[in-house]
């Protein structure tokens, strides 16, 4: 399916959700992998030109295929000059034979060397031409801005397999292991490491030799498993660039990652945030390359602390916060023409676009100035030259992500794209509302609950509640490919998906409180929002069911113990089971060290906490019935968690069932096995609440 063209630009933020004369439909689990998803996105440097990717998947062929759209916003057309590649990853633009070309990092899928290179794509002949040609490809591509060089990552082995080691032994199977990280979320260590390099381009597309920034250096950058080309950034002379290294001896526990600067030609780095021992990433110069802006965390150890925009004053090597007094985490920071930064954030259960507190505003606000609006999850894609409007990314719980434009004055969307629009326009969707609850101490609860399509307030209707994992990231307006609450109601449940204690959008007070007590307010919060909804007539209150991913299957299997007797059925995803054997036996330990306070040998206070909240604790009050999701590669929640729980289900008697995945990790990605793992949830689930 090609990208179509959005010619209307929608009236009202209602249009976006289709045309009520369409034959109704309604989502399903194989109509879900046919949504084509949005990939990188960036605009031209003269603003005129969008371009993007969308990967689309075959479920048949258990595999997916990306092209690349280019939308000519003066001529209001959409091209796709690139189609059908195995891979499409960062796009970027670069001034070659005096024109803005398009740069992106691919694989078609058809080369005899299978890794991803960097491309070049003139616009005005759509000639194609490969820039690189390594043995293992780059990653997180990025032109200088003088289009000189190119910046991008590859992967350099320093270890040895125990083979090299033994050259006599070469078909010994073993690892030799003498520290922590051996593996990091779905994979093992590779005995390589990922580095910047950076290559000079000539205007005919030939590259130099690259020069690995990181010689001899045992650290990732982008720092694993989930940072990307924006832990990096070029100075606007294209002479030095800014990165960001965690380079600490006991790498799984601690938070602390620090930017460095060094020049593009190589050399020593200098260390400019030394000494602060949260999280700081993600660094940005001024357009005047007089400082840089960065994120951080200022509390070891804390994931999820507050993210504050630093500044660092590369003349005095001073270090100011851009946000000190706001109660509120950043996201995709980008400067401001005039001064200030624009920056995404939770809030009550969206993620909104602001900006830093203008001149003159008091310094008393807690929250910076909101610059969008809407029921949507809005992400930063490009600030525009004149500081009025943005591109963004936006979705919402009924569709995936699309690009837009948002207006500064107005907080008014515009869409840009409407990659699914041929699907949505025969789809019948659910409904949505805000739910604000009392909890046992008085303070008020989020929960977003959604309706059926054809929902009667007439009859009896089935209740899912949705625990979310984290444990601290907030329900928003997201579209999930596994927790898609479309979906859900679409199969005839009503929803309610309640922001507990411990997610951020509603202060940082709220945020941190659930560390050190998993199975306290948290858990009070989603029973206080489930008798809310139990006592609407609506609802069947024998035919209520809990559903949760992570720490979401945590609380799953800390309400089987405690609340049995409040719901009908239970699902669990690559939950944690025993505190104490996870511990154990997951990688990043600065995780369980801050939320769970330590070592459970540790004894006393710490141990009480285990006993406490563990939900292995509580098995002799097991009943419900149970179904246990794992897969074999998630190290993070190791799979010996979800065999932990079916083991004492089905020792307990209790109706069970195990769902196990060899080659998922946390997330389920395959296509086959994602419409697999949805027809069994909903066969679950339809056996004891429909």
């Amino acid at each position: 399916m090609s990208c179509r063209h959005l010619f209307v630009v929608f009236a009202s933020v209602l249009m976006f959700f289709g045309s009520a004369d369409a034959q109704p439909q309604k989502m399903t689990p194989e109509l879900l992998w046919k949504l084509g998803r949005l990939g990188s996105s960036t605009v031209s440097p003269d603003e005129k030109i969008i371009a993007y990717s969308v990967r689309r998947y075959d479920l048949k062929e258990n595999t997916g295929r990306s092209t690349i759209c280019v939308k000519i916003l003066d001529r209001g057309t959409t091209i796709t000059p690139v189609s059908d590649w195995k891979v499409i990853g960062a796009l970027d633009w670069i001034e070659s034979g005096g024109e803005q070309q398009l740069l992106f990092e691919g694989f078609r899928g058809d080369e005899k060397n299978a890794a991803v290179q960097a491309w070049m794509l003139r616009l005005s002949d759509l000639k194609l031409t490969k820039l690189t040609d390594f043995e293992d490809g780059v990653a997180n591509l990025k032109v200088s801005p003088t289009g000189e060089h190119l910046a991008f990552t590859r992967d350099v082995k320093l270890d040895s397999t125990v083979n090299e080691l033994f050259q006599d032994l070469p078909k010994a199977d073993a690892r030799i292991i003498d520290s922590l990280m051996f593996r990091h979320w779905n994979q093992w260590h590779d005995y390589k490491y990922s580095h910047l390099h950076v290559v000079s381009i000539q205007p005919d597309g030939s590259t130099g030799e690259p020069v690995d920034l990181m010689p001899g250096v045992r650290a990732d950058c982008p720092v694993p498993p989930f940072g990307g080309s924006e832990q990096f950034n070029w100075s606007p002379d294209g002479k030095h660039i800014a990165y960001t290294l965690k380079a600490v001896k006991k790498w799984a526990e601690s938070t602390d990652s620090d930017v460095y600067e060094i020049s593009a030609s190589g050399g020593k780095p200098k260390n400019l945030t030394a000494g602060r021992k949260g999280y700081d990433n993600d660094p940005v110069y001024s357009p005047d390359g007089k400082s840089i802006a960065f994120s951080s965390m200022p509390r070891a150890g804390f994931e999820a602390d507050r993210n504050h925009i630093m500044v660092y004053d590369r003349t005095t090597g001073s270090i100011t916060d851009a946000t000190e007094s706001l109660d509120q985490t950043v996201h995709g920071k980008q400067f401001l023409p005039g001064g200030g930064y624009a920056y995404s954030s939770e809030h009550r259960g969206t993620n909104q676009i602001f900006r830093t507190r203008p001149k003159g505003e008091s310094k008393e606000a807690t929250l910076g100035k909101q610059l969008s609006k809407g029921w949507f999850n809005f992400s930063l894609v490009h600030v525009m030259q004149d500081g009025k409007s943005a591109l963004v990314s936006y979705m919402s719980m009924l569709r995936p992500r699309e690009l837009g434009m948002v207006d500064f004055a107005t907080g008014e969307l515009t869409p840009v794209t409407d990659i699914n629009g041929d699907i949505y326009k025969d789809l019948q969707l659910p409904k949505i509302e805000e739910r604000w609850v009392e909890a046992t101490d008085g303070k008020k609860i989020h929960c977003w609950v959604i309706y059926p399509p054809n929902f009667n307030p007439n009859k009896k209707w089935p209740l899912l509640l949705y625990c979310q994992g984290g444990p601290q990231g907030q329900i928003g307006q997201w579209f999930s490919f596994r927790w898609n609450f479309n979906l859900m109601a679409s199969k005839g449940y009503v929803i309610v998906a309640p922001n507990r204690r411990g997610l951020p959008g509603f202060g940082q007070a709220w945020n941190d409180q659930i560390s050190g007590d998993w199975g306290g307010q948290a858990m009070k919060d989603l029973l206080s929002a489930t008798e809310s909804m139990s006592s609407e007539k609506y609802i069947d209150t024998k035919k209520i069911g809990a559903i949760g991913a992570s720490f979401g299957g945590y609380t799953v299997y800390w309400m089987m113990g405690n609340a049995a007797d409040k719901f009908a059925c239970m699902i669990a995803h690559c939950g944690v089971f025993n505190l104490e054997s996870m511990y154990g036996s997951t990688e990043e330990l600065f995780f369980v060290n801050w939320d769970l306070g330590g070592p459970y040998w540790k004894g006393g206070e710490i141990q009480k906490e285990y006993n406490q909240f563990s939900p292995h604790r509580f098995v002799k009050n097991w009943k419900t019935p149970l179904f246990v999701i794992h897969g074999e590669k998630d190290f993070r929640v190791p799979v010996t968690q979800g065999m932990e729980a079916f083991t004492a289900a089905q020792v307990q008697g209790v109706e069970s069932r195990f769902l196990y995945f060899p080659e998922e990790g946390h997330w389920v990605l395959g296509p086959q096995n994602g419409v697999l793992w949805h027809r069994l949830f909903f066969d679950w689930l339809d056996r004891y609440l429909k």
